[in-house]
C-alpha cells in the first residue's frame, strides 16, 4: 500500500465518522397486553454520546398502535431538522412507511383490497413527523439481544405497567 493510499483511507475514514457523530441514531418499541388491551411504547434516542429515553402508553390499545406512536413521539421529540437512523422491531411500521403508504395516499387512505387504512390517524401523524427530517428506516429482530431495542422494549412496558389492572 502506498503512502497516498494509506492517507485517503484515512480521510475517508474521518469523514465517515464525522458523518455518523450527526445521525441521531432511534430504537422504538410497542408492548400490548392483550391486542387489544392496555400498551405502552417507549423510544430510546442517541446522539452525539448522550440519550433520552421516552415512554408512554393508553388504556386500551392495540400493539401496532403502540409501534406508530413509539416512532411519532421519538421523531417529535427532535429539537432541529435532523438525519435520524431510526431502529424498529415493527415489519408493520417499517413496510408501512417504506411500501405502502406511497400506495395508501394515491388510493384515498384504502388498502390495495380497497378497505380503509387500519390506524390512519397515526399514519397521518407519522407522515407529518417525517417532513421535516431524513430518515433511514431499519429494522431489527425483537428480543434479539440489540441493546438499543431491548432498552426500548423495557421503556414500552414501564409505559404501560401503569395501565394495567
Amino acid at each position: 500500500m502506498t503512502g497516498k493510499a494509506v492517507v485517503f483511507w484515512l480521510e475517508l475514514r474521518v469523514r465517515s465518522s464525522i458523518v455518523s457523530d450527526n445521525i441521531v441514531v432511534i430504537y422504538t418499541d410497542g408492548a400490548c397486553s392483550g391486542n387489544p388491551g392496555p400498551g405502552g411504547w417507549g423510544a430510546l434516542l442517541e446522539y452525539k454520546g448522550k440519550t433520552k429515553e421516552l415512554c408512554g402508553g393508553e388504556a386500551e390499545t392495540t400493539n401496532n398502535r403502540m409501534e406508530l406512536t413509539a416512532a411519532i413521539n421519538a421523531i417529535n421529540s427532535l429539537t432541529r431538522r435532523s438525519t435520524v437512523e431510526l431502529h424498529t422491531d415493527s415489519t408493520y411500521v417499517k413496510d408501512g412507511i417504506t411500501k405502502w403508504m406511497i400506495g395508501w395516499k394515491k388510493n384515498g387512505w384504502k388498502t390495495a383490497a380497497k378497505k380503509p387504512v387500519k390506524n390512519k390517524d397515526l399514519w397521518l401523524a407519522l407522515d407529518d413527523a417525517i417532513s421535516q427530517h431524513q430518515i433511514r428506516w431499519k429494522w431489527v429482530k425483537g428480543h434479539a439481544g440489540d441493546p438499543g431495542n431491548e432498552k426500548a422494549d423495557e421503556l414500552a412496558n414501564k409505559g404501560m405497567e401503569k395501565f394495567k389492572k
